[in-house]
């Protein structure tokens, strides 16, 4: 009876670490769309911060041409009254704002030659984080497509394996049961292991003399006291055991003629 146990618990051990693997997988895949989603959602967001900063840098290079036109049609205006001044006074006055209209000009165009590169960098990005915003796009929908094939088929397997579940079950005690499958979930896959030369294969745990005893009866499940996992008591084999062939290969060996038989 224990030992029909065992088998259906070792039976129900593969099911369940498979099963669990794959549900496993299935949540982790939000997971992964949530990476890729991030990323794009960042992307856009720099994408319109910089959209505004290349506006602002429009709007200063318009307003500097502007104040350079300005500027400029003064200079023009100095120049021009200079033909009609009669003393030396008017003269250095008029020279004076020509002087400073020049300087001012000159510093204008500075101002809007720093800005349009800054502008012109901005441009750039703008591209790069377009062609990439694009491309990350492209994966998104290829992930969410694969996801969604991928997906399916786990499902499929899933439903395979709760019905292999659901034919092994039957019978088995419910506290054993959930135990089992609880030490499954946390334990690597293995729920029900051997006892080797007093040791659990599972945790790998010197067990208590009387305890491999009753192990080794069968008379009820036992459970590790270090790991929780259920146990099993696995023969070893302690001897060599040869067989009638074996023999006979070994006789080959000996000549009869060379055996003496006097003592």
């Amino acid at each position: 009876m224990i030992q029909d146990i065992f088998v259906k618990l070792k039976t129900l051990q593969d099911i369940l670490s498979s099963k669990y693997e794959i549900e496993r997988e299935i949540q982790e895949i939000p997971k992964a769309l949530s990476t890729k989603k991030e990323m794009l959602t960042r992307l856009k967001k720099s994408y319109l911060e910089k959209n505004s900063l290349l506006e602002e840098a429009k709007d200063r290079i318009k307003h500097l041409k502007f104040l350079l036109d300005e500027v400029e049609a003064q200079r023009e205006m100095y120049e021009k009254q200079m033909d009609v001044i009669t003393t030396q006074r008017e003269y250095e006055a008029l020279d004076k704002e020509i002087k400073t209209a020049t300087e001012r000009g000159q510093q204008f165009r500075k101002d809007i030659i720093r800005e349009e590169k800054e502008r012109d960098e901005i441009v750039f990005s703008l591209e790069q984080e377009e062609k990439m915003i694009h491309e990350q796009e492209t994966e998104l929908e290829e992930e969410l497509e694969k996801i969604k094939n991928e997906s399916a088929k786990k499902e499929d397997l899933l439903k395979e394996l709760e019905e292999k579940e659901s034919e092994i079950v039957p019978g088995l005690d419910e506290d054993i049961l959930f135990k089992f499958e609880r030490i499954i979930k946390n334990k690597s896959g293995l729920g029900i292991v051997p006892v080797k030369n007093s040791v659990c294969t599972g945790c790998h745990m010197m067990l208590p003399a009387q305890f491999e005893n009753n192990v080794r009866k069968r008379d009820e499940i036992m459970f590790c006291p270090y790991c929780s996992r259920i146990l099993y008591y696995e023969e070893e084999m302690d001897e060599a055991v040869f067989n009638d062939e074996d023999s006979g290969s070994l006789a080959d060996l000996v000549n009869a003629d060379e055996i003496n038989f006097d003592i």
